[in-house]
């Protein structure tokens, strides 16, 4: 569960343990979405007049492309989440990291904040392992599969210019 009455918050802080599946609506086109949801835990306390802290953690796992040759690859996502709710009339309501909550509200909805830690948390270079040779520069073929004849160059031919520029220096 990953809505809270805030009337209960105001009594006592509230453990949270719920799970934000991949099919929720909360998630956008581009996010990397969990394989199996994303589990939360933490504690959703007052933190002042119209101000709420969550503090916990999130786990999950999910697939991405390897970044050497691009097959899918597993990686478990864990990350400390932290977010303050304020009501929309504060002066920090406005703040970039504040997640603004409508005056009168009755529930928090954790959902957007998870989903913001999600996204910032899920890793960007992830290798299918270790000794990944990737993908040939010239003709594209998986080294891992396939060993190609293509002669690559070991150095770059735009920077011919300054190489003969350092050379003639010398």
């Amino acid at each position: 569960m990953l809505y809270f009455d805030i009337r209960s918050i105001e009594s006592g802080a509230q453990a949270v343990a719920g799970d934000l599946p991949a099919a929720d609506s909360i998630w956008e086109e581009g996010d990397v979405l969990p394989s199996d949801g994303v589990h939360v835990t933490g504690r959703l306390s007052a933190a002042g007049p119209g101000r709420f802290y969550f503090a916990g953690q999130l786990t999950g796992s999910t697939i991405v492309g390897c970044r050497r040759c691009l097959t899918d690859t597993p990686a478990e996502v864990t990350d400390d989440v932290t977010a303050l709710f304020a009501e929309r009339d504060l002066d920090d309501a406005e703040e970039d990291d504040v997640f603004p909550l409508d005056p009168g509200a009755r529930t928090i909805d954790l959902r957007p904040a998870v989903r913001e830690a999600w996204v910032l948390a899920v890793p960007a270079f992830v290798t299918c392992r270790p000794d990944c040779a990737g993908l040939c520069p010239m003709c594209g073929v998986d080294r891992n599969v396939v060993t190609c004849a293509c002669r690559t160059s070991s150095t770059d031919a735009r920077w011919d210019a300054l190489r003969a520029l350092r050379d003639s220096s010398s």
